[in-house]
């Protein structure tokens, strides 16, 4: 089993990383292969609505000049996808959005190649903007026909300078509560 985290924030190690880490923690130690994937800060492109996924159905982006092809293939892979963004302007990040649009459009091209994967979205804000971003990332997984588990709240933290969500401390429990039901969920569910 394998999970992979897309990290939108163009801050490698700050909050949204963070958040990111707390929730592949408990999915880690429950054997489960984690890997946590920088977007943020990468030169990457919006989808060119050339529709070439559609005729080619080869499960990858006609763009080849960014690394958005691996990361449609990492998502392929995976059991579960984890994608977290800052809020900018209550929206995720160009980078994540451009992921989100051609991923999708590359797995709708493909008999929906997401359906019933795990898809989790988490989100940083300063004071607004999380519920429009997790609302945003999960509209993908739900169009994608993939299963958005909860968590204990919102899957939000809060934070403006790097290492600041560490003091939200209801957002990395609900992170780490995140992680472990993702983990159940990929062993088989059963009685919480």
């Amino acid at each position: 089993m394998r999970v992979v985290a897309f990290n939108g924030s163009p801050r490698r190690d700050g909050n949204t990383a963070m958040l990111l880490r707390k929730v592949l923690s408990p999915i880690a130690r429950a054997g489960i292969d984690t890997e946590l994937v920088q977007v943020g800060g990468v030169a990457v492109r919006g989808c060119a609505a050339c529709y070439r996924c559609m005729e080619t159905k080869d499960r990858r982006c006609a763009l080849t000049a960014d690394p958005m092809n691996e990361w449609i293939a990492k998502m392929v892979e995976a059991d579960a996808v984890i994608m977290g963004s800052p809020s900018y302007f209550s929206g995720m990040t160009s980078e994540l959005k451009a992921l989100v649009d051609r991923a999708g459009l590359v797995a709708f091209a493909n008999g929906r190649m997401f359906s019933r994967k795990i898809g989790a979205a988490v989100a940083v804000h300063r004071r607004g903007g999380a519920v429009c971003v997790v609302d945003q990332i999960n509209h993908m997984f739900l169009m994608s026909r993939m299963i958005v588990p909860g968590s204990t709240y919102w899957n939000f933290g809060v934070g403006l300078n790097p290492g600041d969500v560490a003091a939200d401390e209801e957002a990395t429990q609900n992170m780490h509560d995140l992680g472990e039901t993702i983990a159940w969920l990929l062993k088989g569910g059963g009685r919480a």
